[in-house]
């Protein structure tokens, strides 16, 4: 079936060290990565869970599109449509509209707040499974991501955004006291994530996402002794799992979800 507009389809790392990049996530997300098999694709790596491509890495290089750090890919029916659409309602093209061969159309733009984001009109828009949104289906999410999270110095203004470009509305928050509140965000059946206040909580302004593991204590220990860093958490969230925040030996933040399952 099609994919819901504003639905995550990928998600991307430029990487400075695709080598190290690689062998931390294939121990943290338990992935398998390998280069993609079109040649075209210029030794782009695809990091894979359940044999379901989830995550691209590549180098970082000044000639390549993108941002440091990890990118949050939504779908679109239209890139160009979108593009302009990012336009009018104030955010602005970083790169493209352009064709990714066997793969679609993408362009980088950034929302009013320069918070950057990709967005994909994928060749078959039914195809990914990158993204598993939580509650957590009948379909294998281990290694898949499963939340989306927008910190951002303007929330009300990114809901306005957002909704504009997806149709996207609030459908409840969390108080957080000092720090605002933690909105959910969506439309009918897709809940993909939330946004919060980056002035109030003091998080990097930027879109998050959060990779679904086994063992949040096992998965955090691993994160350490792969030379990365934990940075908030593990926490409960609702439902009986817990979130933290991570950065790998090259400070590129994500987020991981999961059970505690120590006694």
């Amino acid at each position: 079936m099609p994919i819901s507009e504003g639905t995550p389809v990928w998600f991307e790392l430029n990487a400075g060290d695709p080598d190290a990049a690689q062998a931390f996530y294939e121990a943290v997300a338990g992935w398998h990565v390998a280069p993609s098999p079109m040649p075209e694709h210029g030794g782009y790596r695809i990091g894979a869970a359940d044999g379901h491509p989830v995550a691209g890495i590549r180098q970082t290089t000044p000639e390549a599109p993108g941002f440091p750090g990890w990118a949050v890919y939504l779908a679109t029916r239209d890139v160009d449509a979108a593009a302009g659409r990012v336009v009018e309602l104030g955010g602005r093209v970083r790169f493209g509209p352009v064709d990714i061969p066997h793969v679609g159309r993408f362009a980088m733009v950034s929302d009013p707040q320069d918070v950057v984001f990709a967005l994909l009109a994928a060749t078959d828009p039914g195809e990914s499974r990158a993204f598993g949104p939580v509650p957590l289906g009948t379909q294998p999410t281990l290694g898949h991501g499963v939340w989306i999270e927008l910190a951002t110095p303007d929330p009300a203004g990114a809901f306005a955004f957002y909704g504009a470009l997806f149709g996207w509305e609030k459908l409840g928050a969390m108080p957080m006291g000092a720090m605002g509140e933690y909105a959910f965000i969506g439309r009918g059946d897709l809940r993909p994530g939330a946004v919060m206040s980056s002035a109030a909580t003091g998080a990097p302004a930027r879109w998050n996402w959060y990779i679904h593991v086994a063992d949040i204590d096992a998965a955090l220990a691993t994160v350490r002794d792969s030379g990365g860093t934990v940075l908030q958490g593990p926490g409960p969230i609702p439902g009986g799992s817990y979130s933290a925040n991570i950065a790998d030996p090259a400070g590129n933040r994500l987020g991981l979800a999961g059970p505690r399952n120590a006694a």
